[in-house]
C-alpha cells in the first residue's frame, strides 16, 4: 500500500484502542509493581478521547489536532500529556487526506519531536520512550515505500524496545524510587505504546 487515507488512519486508531483495552489489566499490573497501578485505565481513557475526537476532522491535520486537544482537555496525567502531545506533533507534520511513505515518516517524526519537548526521558530510562523512540527511528529508516512495511518496522522496534526494559533500572517517575528493585518487570508505558504500534501495523490490510 503506497498511500494511507484518513479513513484507514481512523481504523488504525480503532484497532489500537481495542488492542490496548484488551490488555489494560496487564498494563495496570505492570504499573502496580513500581507505580500507581492505573496505567491501563489511563491509556485506555486517553485513547478513547483520541478516537472520539478523530471523527470530526476531514483531513489528517485537523483530525490529529482534534485528537491531541481532545486527549489533553478531557483527561489528565502524564499519559495524557505525552499521548496528546504526540498527536499534536503529528498534526504539524501532516497535510491532506492521504499520506505517502515520506509523509508518514515526517508525521511520526514530528510526533516524537513533540513528545521529546515534554519529557527528558530517553532510551534506557525504562519509560514509554524505550518503545516510542525505536519505533519512530525504524519507521524513518525503513527503505520501503509500502505503508504496511513501514508500520511493521515500527511495531517490531517498539516490541523489542519494550522487552528491553525488563533488565533496566527506572530513572523517572515513582519507579525510580525503587532503585534496583525496579529491574525485572517490563515498563508499563513502553508495553502499552508497543501494543499501539503493533495494532497500527496489524490494522493495515
Amino acid at each position: 500500500m503506497d498511500k494511507l487515507s484518513i479513513d484507514q488512519f481512523r481504523r488504525m486508531l480503532d484497532v489500537a484502542l481495542l488492542s490496548v483495552s484488551e490488555k489494560s489489566d496487564y498494563f495496570s499490573q505492570l504499573d502496580a509493581v513500581t507505580g500507581d497501578g492505573d496505567h491501563g485505565t489511563a491509556i485506555v481513557t486517553a485513547l478513547k478521547a483520541a478516537v472520539e475526537a478523530s471523527r470530526g476532522g476531514s483531513d489528517f491535520k485537523s483530525a490529529l489536532n482534534d485528537m491531541g486537544f481532545g486527549v489533553m482537555l478531557n483527561t489528565s496525567g502524564s499519559t495524557s500529556t505525552l499521548l496528546g502531545g504526540f498527536f499534536l506533533g503529528m498534526a504539524e507534520g501532516s497535510e491532506g487526506t492521504e499520506l505517502d511513505a515520506a509523509r508518514i515518516k515526517t508525521m511520526f517524526m514530528s510526533g516524537l519531536e513533540a513528545v521529546v519537548k515534554n519529557t527528558k526521558a530517553t532510551v534506557g530510562d525504562k519509560t514509554m520512550m524505550d518503545a516510542l523512540m525505536p519505533a519512530v527511528d525504524a519507521i524513518v529508516a525503513c527503505d520501503s515505500e509500502d505503508i504496511k512495511h513501514i508500520l511493521s518496522a515500527g511495531a517490531n522496534a517498539a516490541r523489542k524496545g519494550a522487552a528491553a526494559t525488563v533488565s533496566m533500572r527506572a530513572n523517572f517517575g515513582r519507579a525510580r524510587n525503587y532503585g534496583e528493585r525496579s529491574v525485572g518487570p517490563m515498563d508499563a508505558g513502553a508495553s502499552s505504546w508497543a501494543c499501539m504500534f503493533e495494532a497500527f501495523s496489524k490494522s493495515i490490510e
